[in-house]
């Protein structure tokens, strides 16, 4: 067995994503890992339900052997042995992020002998995760591109704090193919306001504030009110199509926030990524990075990095051996355009 690496998740944004893409890596590599000082920066270390998940997740699908698994542990052992695909079903339990558990396993299952199908339950539309419309439109077509294969099946939402979100991720391992994805075409806008349990008013005062910072006709706007579905919940977002790919951008409500700051966020998200004249937006970015180191290679152009975009540029030549490297394309700050190359 590989000798054990030893990580500091404190290091970069010092949070979760520290671990899942250790944990993530790991299972690909087969390399026993330590990580020490779990979401150290976080007001809160330690390991929280969602993150638990993740690690219990991982230890399936790698048949590991593992230390820590507790909730509130700071430190984590994980040695995996084998990959194993088929049929797992894993719930958070809470309203935690059922999203970051699929992303922590999905490197190791794209590399399988067979495929597999996830039955994931918790938060499908959390702050600071990845929603499932996210998923669905921006992340899974990029996974196809590459050579696999990521269906996914919503069943029903779950919001923060009752949770209770269920989908189903269909994922089949292909060889991975590097790809360039440098500009893009002239995107179509939707917004959409999706409202569980609360007022229908929420969703027009959010769409209202889309409509009008977007400069949308009355055919690109969508409220999905559901007073009866399982929440409260509630989100605004901007869906952007284009021949070739698609981005999501999404304010995620929650108490005491006005539903024109939930669409706020959404619109200068999209607004930042319509300007910069980009095809990858900031949390996709990320995302993609790691794809394409699977694949050994790539290129892609995108907003300025996140913290999140570049601890995992530190992370990835670490533990997989491939490089990445973050250049910005022009030096006016309103240009805001970036290419990221791996390998």
């Amino acid at each position: 067995m590989a000798a054990e690496h030893t990580i500091d998740g404190a290091r970069g944004e010092g949070g979760g994503q520290v671990l899942r893409t250790a944990l993530g890596l790991a299972l690909v590599t087969g390399t026993p890992i330590r990580v020490r000082n779990v979401r150290g920066r976080r007001s809160r270390p330690g390991l929280l339900r969602q993150h638990l998940t993740a690690l219990r997740a991982a230890a399936a699908v790698g048949e590991a052997a593992v230390e820590g698994d507790a909730l509130g542990s700071r430190e984590v052992r994980f040695a995996p042995r084998a990959i194993r695909p088929g049929r797992h079903h894993f719930a958070v339990g809470t309203a935690g992020s059922a999203t970051l558990v699929l992303q922590t396993v999905l490197p190791a299952l794209l590399r399988a002998d067979g495929p597999s199908e996830l039955v994931l339950e918790g938060g499908t539309d959390n702050q600071a995760a990845p929603p499932f419309d996210f998923l669905a439109e921006a992340f899974a077509p990029l996974v196809r591109r590459l050579g696999a294969g990521l269906a996914l099946r919503l069943e029903r939402r779950g919001y923060y704090p009752a949770g209770g979100g269920r989908f189903v991720a269909e994922i089949t391992p292909g060889p991975l193919r590097p790809f360039e994805l440098l500009e893009r075409g002239e995107a179509r806008l939707e917004a959409v306001a999706r409202v569980a349990a609360l007022p229908e008013h929420i969703g027009h005062r959010e769409l209202k504030v889309l409509k009008e910072g977007l400069r949308l006709g009355r055919g690109q706007l969508r409220l999905e009110h559901r007073p009866d579905a399982q929440g409260p919940g509630n989100t605004a977002q901007v869906l952007a199509r284009w021949d070739g790919g698609a981005e999501v951008f999404t304010g995620f409500g929650k108490k005491g926030k006005p539903a024109e700051k939930v669409a706020r966020d959404a619109l200068v998200e999209a607004l930042r990524w319509r300007e910069a004249r980009v095809p990858v937006g900031e949390h996709l970015a990320d995302q993609l990075m790691l794809l394409l180191a699977l694949a050994g290679g790539g290129r892609f152009r995108t907003v300025r990095p996140s913290l999140h975009t570049r601890t995992q540029a530190e992370l990835i030549p670490e533990l997989l051996g491939v490089g990445v490297g973050l250049t910005e394309l022009e030096a006016e700050p309103e240009a805001d355009r970036w290419e990221v190359r791996v390998g």
